[in-house]
């Protein structure tokens, strides 16, 4: 299959969906715009019960079926406590570092649906009051949502309807550069979304027939570990996880190649799809690096997890400063929506 990568519709797609709050447990929204983006492409889909969303598209072979997912739901935070200054104690949803959001603007998002907006720092943020403002450690202790509103206690804040249980979502500030950059939260793994949304919609214009029916699963609690791993049709032989690769010392990953993944925290991916993986990128002519992941789980990974009877396999854009302000190069993405395209083109690894 001619690899088919639009670059301006998938970049575009990706900045529509980094800018739309979708922490763990908040997804609604972001859910509900996929669902409209596929039904005004003719897609057809359908929704999980807890919220995914499934798009199907039949090939020639009906009876083994493939799979590839992303995933929606970012990283955030949650209304712990309203504080006697009417200040906001958080608890993390998902895993990152207190430091990763230490000055960044967010939004509260109250059970009415109003949004109030605020910045996430230090309680003891001024050098002009606190000595030791930078030696504090950065924890729930400390770290706290000042409000943007006339608010001085917590009867304030309760006032205009916030409430311990509200989400938090930081603010994305996406940002493409003239250079092929793109600066962004929730590039992981809304880059992959958009990769996997704009490949389905050409297969769809285009009319292009699969070899095997071919199902786009766009999950919405992998942040949180429990993702891709229900709802996965009995026919499925092959799982492709679409998520970013880790960058850093020590990794073989970077902002330009594509990341296929050997092994996570859960062990190894399976060997001969994943070979399989590196055998299509050779052919095509597509810039790959394998890499190992050592504190990384995947919806892959999950749905091994949760006892399916796959074979499992995991690839992304390289993703710098992972569950921070991430940055990927529009290489990377290219790169990924090749092997995509190669993939759901190929015969299964076994044949």
């Amino acid at each position: 299959m001619k690899n088919r990568f639009n670059e301006e519709e998938t970049v575009e797609l990706l900045e529509k969906l980094v800018n739309i709050a979708s922490p763990s447990g908040y997804t609604t929204k972001i859910m509900n715009f996929i669902s409209e983006y596929l039904k005004d492409n003719n897609v057809p889909f359908i929704k999980t019960n807890k919220g995914a969303v499934i798009a199907t598209l039949e090939g020639k072979n009906t009876q083994r079926h493939r799979l590839l997912t992303a995933h929606v739901d970012t990283l955030g935070a949650m209304v712990k406590e309203i504080k006697s200054n009417g200040r906001l104690a958080l608890t993390m949803v998902g895993g990152f570092r207190w430091n990763a959001v230490e000055g960044e603007s967010c939004t509260i998002h109250t059970a009415s649906g109003k949004k109030i907006r605020g910045t996430i720092l230090m309680h003891e943020t001024s050098v002009h009051v606190y000595k030791k403002a930078g030696d504090l450690p950065r924890n729930e202790e400390h770290i706290e949502v000042r409000v943007d509103e006339k608010v001085f206690n917590e009867k304030d804040s309760r006032s205009i309807g916030i409430e311990v249980g509200d989400f938090v979502s930081f603010d994305a500030r996406y940002e493409a550069t003239e250079t092929g950059f793109i600066k962004s939260r929730h590039l992981d793994d809304k880059a992959s979304a958009a990769i996997l949304l704009q490949f389905v919609k050409t297969i769809v214009d285009e009319k292009i027939e699969l070899p095997y029916t071919t199902h786009f699963y766009i999950s919405n609690n992998e942040e949180i570990g429990y993702g891709g791993n229900a709802s996965i049709p009995s026919e499925v032989v092959e799982y492709i996880a679409v998520d970013m690769g880790a960058i850093g010392d020590g990794q073989s990953s970077d902002e330009y190649t594509v990341s296929i993944c050997a092994k996570d925290s859960s062990g190894p991916y399976h060997y001969e799809l994943t070979q399989h993986l590196v055998k299509l990128a050779k052919e095509s002519n597509i810039d790959y690096k394998l890499d190992i992941y050592p504190y990384y789980g995947s919806d892959a990974s999950a749905a091994i997890r949760a006892g399916f009877d796959i074979r499992h396999a995991l690839f992304g854009a390289g993703i710098e400063s992972s569950h921070a302000y991430e940055r990927t190069h529009i290489d990377s993405i290219k790169n990924t929506a090749q092997l995509v395209s190669a993939y759901v083109a190929s015969t299964m690894c076994d044949e």
